[in-house]
């Protein structure tokens, strides 16, 4: 196979990939959301030069050397526009034979049971709790998951008071039904503070307790997870391989969450989902918005032999994503009894809006001639 063409479609929050091979056959990817008009650059500057023209089987071995090219820039923005091109690619793999791509990682289509992930701090117990009961009812949601300290907060509340008022709140609004809870700290916590708040979670039947300390230090996360039965969890923003392979190794976590478009694509999902393997850990992966990072996890989800019990899935309206309505022509999120569903359909099994590429920024790399 060949790539001869890389076209991208972006805005700051989100952009879409489309490429060509040499028999004219396209697919449709997506670079990480967020920035992603800056990733869209470095996809045309630092990765299709690397990749248009070569002849390769083995698209893992493609990316590789494309970053082995441009080893001075490691890190999130390369891993981000790799990403962008390996979903593509998937999808024009799944296009050409007929299959979704769960098929081709060695899945099945079918449905997935979620939890409802809320990305609010601004929003009291009260009125989380409220939310989740009524999600509840109106789509069968049977895991919630909710926000502890602040955003790389360095110890601090997003106010005073609202950790230690949400967890006994969230825990009460479900008492003796079987629904799974679930707590983010977005590495806001020291591992004193993490431990203390652990077990106050699992002391209140949570299950999941994402990203306690700053997610660079795993150190520090290996010694909160050491100290708790709560599982801890972790790796949404790493997209360095030789990172995820120290997590395992320093046991940092009980729970890997990769996330497909951080990460850099499916390809290395699935060696990062293989670490784990090795390690007797599940995988959880981080999909926090309704960008095509939701679909590519629930294709992987109905794979992967360990794969964690739920798929994230985002809660928030247009007050929160505005820029995450109007992007498909068919919505492949349709929530019913707490789950959703992989299609039949080849490839990733949707179409992005006409209306919606017409109004963001289009840039393109070729083969000459």
């Amino acid at each position: 196979m060949r790539l001869t063409r890389i076209e991208t479609f972006a805005t700051p929050d989100i952009g879409f990939v489309r490429v060509t091979d040499d028999t004219g056959a396209e697919g449709w990817g997506q670079v990480s959301t967020y920035q992603s008009d800056i990733t869209a650059q470095v996809l045309h500057r630092q990765i299709a030069p690397h990749v248009l023209g070569v002849a390769f089987e083995d698209a893992d071995d493609l990316f590789d050397r494309a970053q082995e090219k441009e080893h001075k820039f490691p890190g999130s923005y390369i891993a981000r526009a790799i990403g962008g091109v390996d979903t593509a690619l998937w999808d024009l793999r799944g296009k050409v034979a007929g299959k979704p791509v769960a098929e081709l990682l060695g899945g099945t289509a079918g449905p997935l049971r979620c939890y409802a992930s809320s990305m609010k701090r601004d929003i009291t117990p009260a009125q989380e709790s409220e939310r989740f009961r009524r999600l509840r009812g109106e789509h069968g949601f049977d895991a919630f998951k909710f926000r502890i300290g602040a955003e790389c907060g360095r110890g601090q509340d997003e106010w005073e008071g609202r950790t230690e008022e949400i967890i006994p709140t969230i825990a009460r609004a479900f008492a003796g039904d079987d629904v799974a809870l679930l707590a983010d700290a977005n590495s806001c916590y020291a591992p004193d503070q993490a431990i203390h708040y652990g077990r106050m979670l699992q002391d209140h039947g949570i299950v999941h307790y994402e990203e306690p300390c700053p997610y660079w230090e795993l150190e520090q996360t290996a010694e909160v997870t050491a100290a708790l039965e709560i599982d801890v969890t972790g790796g949404e923003q790493d997209c360095w391989l030789p990172t995820w392979k120290r997590m395992f190794e320093l046991k940092a976590v009980n729970v890997a969450q990769p996330d497909v478009l951080y990460v850099g694509g499916i390809g290395r999902m699935l060696r990062v989902a293989r670490m784990a393997a090795e390690a007797g850990l599940p995988v959880t992966p981080h999909a926090a918005n309704l960008g095509l990072v939701t679909l590519y996890t629930m294709h992987f989800l109905r794979a992967v032999p360990n794969a964690g019990p739920y798929l994230e899935f985002s809660i928030e309206e247009a007050d929160y994503y505005p820029w995450q309505y109007g992007l498909y022509r068919n919505d492949p999120y349709q929530v019913t009894d707490g789950q959703v569903m992989v299609t039949e359909a080849p490839g990733w099994g949707v179409e992005i809006s006409q209306d919606w590429l017409e109004k963001a920024e289009y840039r393109k790399s070729e083969v000459e001639g």
